[in-house]
């Protein structure tokens, strides 16, 4: 899943510069696609992550800050933030992926993109929402609004 690796790629340095800039999510993403290369296998997943995690981040951060104690969010990274947020994303709105894979690839980014202790801090907390968002959905049918992304 080459592409899906890329485009996760893709999407994390997209939402970390939307931390810093105040555009919307679209012109973001023309920037980006108008400046870098991205394999057109990468591009439709990236977008989905990009626009999804973006438009839905209130609930993600929710979410995380419920997961992270001794840490709010401002206290952590801006890259680990994107990256939690986007994990966060797939749990709830990406069916067909599993959370397992989720957390993998992003405890990955978070090597590859954040510090040192990136990998561990985020998996700790991918792990705890992980078993909220389980507990959570045994006792509830599914999200409403969740679309499924292509395998």
């Amino acid at each position: 899943m080459q592409g899906r690796r890329k485009a996760r790629e893709v999407a994390i340095q997209v939402l970390y510069s939307l931390n810093f800039v105040d555009l919307d999510v679209e012109k973001a993403m023309e920037l980006f696609w108008g400046n870098f290369i991205v394999p057109r296998s990468a591009k439709e997943f990236a977008a989905t992550l990009i626009e999804g995690t973006w438009h839905h981040r209130e609930e993600l951060d929710s979410l995380i800050a419920g997961c992270s104690d001794n840490w709010s969010l401002s206290r952590m990274s801006k890259v680990d933030i994107s990256i939690l947020r986007m994990a966060a994303f797939e749990f709830l709105y990406c069916e067909d992926i599993p959370p397992k894979v989720s957390i993998n690839e992003a405890v990955d980014l978070g090597k590859t993109f954040g510090s040192e202790n990136s990998g561990s801090f985020i998996n700790g907390i991918l792990d705890a929402l992980n078993l909220k968002i389980s507990k959570d959905h045994a006792d509830k049918p599914v999200h409403p609004s969740a679309r499924p992304a292509k395998a």
